[in-house]
């Protein structure tokens, strides 16, 4: 395929795939998480990682083969454990967060709603003018369509399950 072709069915720009190409940049896994799912492939197929499979087409993932977001600071991560095929349908995360800090998010696609579920520490969080506090155990599902944030409000590193899910 062109860089042309492939920017177009990636929404990753023509220029950052030449400089990929170059090895000029190391992409985001936002940009890997574009193209290995527009090319139909997955991120461990890319990075060589080993998948065993069954006829029934169950599949095993290799922790190292979890894409995984980070905060720029190191203040959250995100581990994606959906695969690629749900994606822009169903979601499922699972989060890790300091203290004290948050993931601000901008809203999602019109319809878009999450589920959080705490599994450690204590949380807030905002959708729009809706505020709730979560402690171990809790589940909240609100809409992801406008401004939210997760906020960690305990004193320990917490840790949460989150589905997006888009209608």
């Amino acid at each position: 395929m062109t860089l042309e072709q492939v920017a177009g069915i990636s929404n990753v720009s023509r220029s950052m795939l030449s400089q990929i190409e170059r090895g000029e940049t190391n992409p985001t896994y936002a940009v890997l998480w574009r193209l290995t799912r527009s090319l139909g492939i997955s991120i461990g197929d890319l990075m060589g990682l080993t998948v065993t499979q069954s006829e029934e087409r169950a599949e095993l993932v290799s922790s190292i083969g979890i894409p995984e977001f980070r905060s720029p600071e190191g203040w959250w991560r995100m581990r994606i454990l959906s695969p690629p095929k749900t994606a822009g349908d169903a979601e499922w995360y699972e989060l890790e967060i300091e203290p004290g800090q948050a993931i601000i998010s901008a809203p999602h696609r019109k319809g878009a709603w999450e589920h959080l579920t705490a599994m450690t520490g204590a949380f807030a969080v905002s959708s729009a003018d809706l505020h709730f506090e979560l402690n171990i155990g809790d589940t909240v599902r609100y809409p992801a369509d406008v401004p939210h944030s997760i906020r960690n409000t305990s004193n320990v590193s917490a840790r949460a399950f989150l589905v997006t899910l888009y209608r």
